[in-house]
């Protein structure tokens, strides 16, 4: 049987945006990304100065050993390869590529990436760490999404943590459970 989805974003989980600006958290490295080679990220911001981006070496290793096949949800689709891959060791990934629907809002409130996330996972069980997820992302799931599906909030100004690791383990691990007793 194939391994559970864990959907990544990259700005809020991976990248702390939101922490104080004039310090870089503990563990962390700067990611310096020219605007004309990167995206526009997931707050729609863009200017002429280099994108800073805080990444943690370590995340890479943790997210390899949680049992899931890594996919990026991001803004950044296949740049995440080029920028942010290397930076954590992870190897190239695929990508949701989220096409016209990029940062479109829904008149319903699910966040634009939702409905393409549950698509791509095609019944698949899921994860997704992202920052901006809600009650109306959950609702969307439980009801178009035949799998389970786990939507994990990761503060924006801590990105991930240990405790975020271990939700996303028992999640992996609840799934081989009930593989294994169903």
């Amino acid at each position: 049987m194939n391994r559970p989805l864990l959907f990544l974003d990259v700005d809020g989980p991976l990248n702390p945006y939101a922490a104080k600006p004039e310090r870089r958290p503990d563990g962390y490295t700067t990611l310096r990304v020219p605007r004309n080679e990167a995206h526009q990220d997931d707050r729609g911001l863009s200017s002429r100065r280099p994108l800073r981006v805080w990444l943690n070496p370590e995340h890479g290793r943790f997210l390899l050993q949680l049992g899931f096949e890594l996919c990026w949800a991001t803004t950044w689709m296949d740049d995440a390869n080029r920028w942010i891959a290397p930076v954590l060791g992870l190897p190239k990934l695929p990508f949701v590529d989220f096409g016209d629907v990029l940062l479109r809002e829904r008149p319903d409130g699910v966040h634009w990436k939702t409905g393409p996330l549950v698509d791509y996972a095609g019944g698949r069980p899921f994860a997704w760490v992202d920052d901006e997820q809600s009650e109306l992302d959950q609702t969307y799931v439980t009801a178009h999404h035949q799998g389970a599906g786990l939507l994990h909030h990761v503060n924006p100004r801590i990105g991930l943590r240990e405790d975020d690791f271990h939700a996303l383990a028992d999640f992996a691990r609840s799934l081989d459970t009930s593989r294994t007793t169903g």
